[in-house]
């Protein structure tokens, strides 16, 4: 149902992407009316460094100036400037959009304070519940767990593979130093 209905809307969504420059200057109504009327063109933005002027232009320049560039590009390209191939470079690739860098310039001074203070505060808040948490359990000590071992050798705990077994090189249940 929904791959059904996704190909019946392409062709409008298609055609509604090819008419989005010239929505703004034209509509469909004023050109059904006056056939012979041309529509309003946007004035031709000059590609000479348009790096500077993107962040400026309007969403409809910025369609026009696309616009202006996929037509260019369609010539051959050792016919191009410099400044057309630098912008039709930019305009498909630059930092702008989806590629808008996350972090400016500056930022990793910032991020660099901010993750030290904040593991910092981990150090203070972790110190801080040790010194007012109880003390171990007895059963912790080093003495206890030996105690341990001596009553399960008495019990012959396990004696396949545990503390009883024969050649058992482990610990047993001492785990503290």
């Amino acid at each position: 149902m929904q791959s059904s209905s996704r190909l019946l809307l392409r062709p409008v969504l298609l055609a509604r992407r090819r008419c989005l420059a010239t929505a703004a200057t034209a509509s469909h109504d004023h050109a059904a009316h006056a056939p012979a009327a041309e529509p309003k063109r946007a004035a031709a933005i000059p590609l000479s460094n348009i790096e500077a002027q993107w962040a400026l232009l309007s969403p409809d320049e910025k369609t026009s100036v696309a616009e202006q560039l996929e037509e260019l590009q369609k010539r051959d390209w050792k016919a191009l400037s410099g400044d057309e191939k630098k912008a039709a470079y930019y305009v498909a690739f630059g930092p702008h959009g989806r590629r808008t860098p996350i972090h400016q310039k500056g930022d990793g001074f910032k991020i660099f304070f901010g993750t030290t203070a904040a593991v910092a505060a981990a150090g203070v808040l972790f110190f801080a519940i040790r010194a007012v948490s109880p003390p171990p359990p007895q059963t912790m000590s080093k003495e206890w767990q030996e105690a341990m071992n001596e009553r399960a050798i008495e019990q012959k705990m396990n004696p396949i593979t545990g503390i009883t077994s024969e050649g058992y090189k482990g610990k047993g249940f001492v785990v503290s130093k």
